[in-house]
C-alpha cells in the first residue's frame, strides 16, 4: 500500500460519511422524507474515490439515478408482469438507456430492483431520487473542487 493510496481512501472514507451522514439525517431526524437509497452508497466509491472517471460526472450521477428509477417505476406500474420477470427486465432496460444516453452510472443499475422490490411511488422520484443526488452532487462538487482542489466535475 502506497501513500497516495492510503491518502485516497482515508479522503473517500471521510467525505463519504460527511454526504451519507446528511442524507440520513435528512431521513431520520427531519420531515421531508427520505432522501437514503443503498445505491447512493455505491456512488460515493465513484465521486469521491475516482472523481474522474465518466461515470461520476454529474449528469452521470444525476441522471443515471433519475431515468433508471423511472423505468422501475414504470416497470411497476404499467408492466402487469411477475416480478421475477419484471425486475430483470426494468434493469436491463435501465441500463441499456443509461449507455445510449450517455449517462451511465453503475450504482444507478441496482435503482429498479430497489423501486420495484419496494413498491415505491411517485413521489419517491422527487426524495430520495432527485433531491437526493442534488445533494449528493453539491458535497461532490463542494468537497472534491474547493477542498482537494481538484478539477470537477470534468
Amino acid at each position: 500500500m502506497n501513500k497516495e493510496n492510503l491518502k485516497k481512501s482515508i479522503i473517500s472514507a471521510i467525505f463519504s460519511i460527511i454526504t451519507i451522514g446528511v442524507l440520513t439525517l435528512l431521513t431520520y431526524k427531519t420531515e421531508y422524507g427520505i432522501f437514503l437509497i443503498a445505491s447512493f452508497g455505491s456512488s460515493m466509491v465513484l465521486l469521491y474515490g475516482y472523481p474522474e472517471s465518466p461515470f461520476a460526472q454529474p449528469k452521470n450521477i444525476f441522471f443515471g439515478h433519475l431515468l433508471t428509477s423511472v423505468v422501475g417505476i414504470i416497470f411497476l406500474n404499467l408492466i402487469p408482469l411477475p416480478i421475477y420477470v419484471t425486475i430483470p427486465f426494468a434493469v436491463g432496460i435501465g441500463v441499456g438507456l443509461m449507455i445510449l444516453l450517455n449517462v451511465a452510472h453503475p450504482p444507478a443499475g441496482g435503482n429498479p430492483i430497489i423501486v420495484i422490490m419496494g413498491s415505491v411511488s411517485l413521489e419517491y422520484l422527487i426524495t430520495p431520487i432527485i433531491l437526493g443526488s442534488l445533494i449528493i452532487l453539491v458535497f461532490g462538487i463542494i468537497l472534491n473542487r474547493l477542498i482537494l482542489k481538484k478539477k470537477y466535475p470534468l
